[in-house]
């Protein structure tokens, strides 16, 4: 097994703990759903699967961490914006 084999298996392990993790600690409800922590896992851990899936030529599990990591970043954004305008609420 080369060198380039191993990376991208760390890589998709360590993609699958981050986002085990992220659940579990949303489950036990140590994250919210809206935060930035949890999000930023969920992105990061598609991220890795994304890696993952596409060089082993699993194309399905590839798109759908497209679009999950998507849904992370659109989350993100959306959480960012809305705490903006409340600050600008604020005096």
């Amino acid at each position: 097994m080369g060198a380039e084999v191993i990376i991208v298996e760390v890589v998709g392990w360590t993609a699958a703990a981050i986002i085990l993790a992220a659940y579990i600690l949303l489950s036990l409800g140590k994250l919210e759903g809206r935060s930035y922590l949890y999000q930023w896992m969920n992105v990061i851990g598609a991220g890795g699967f994304i890696v993952n899936s596409g060089y082993n030529g699993a194309i399905p599990s590839a798109v759908l961490n497209i679009v999950w990591a998507a849904m992370g970043l659109f989350t993100l954004w959306s959480v960012w914006r809305a705490r903006q305008s409340a600050r600008a609420v604020i005096p």
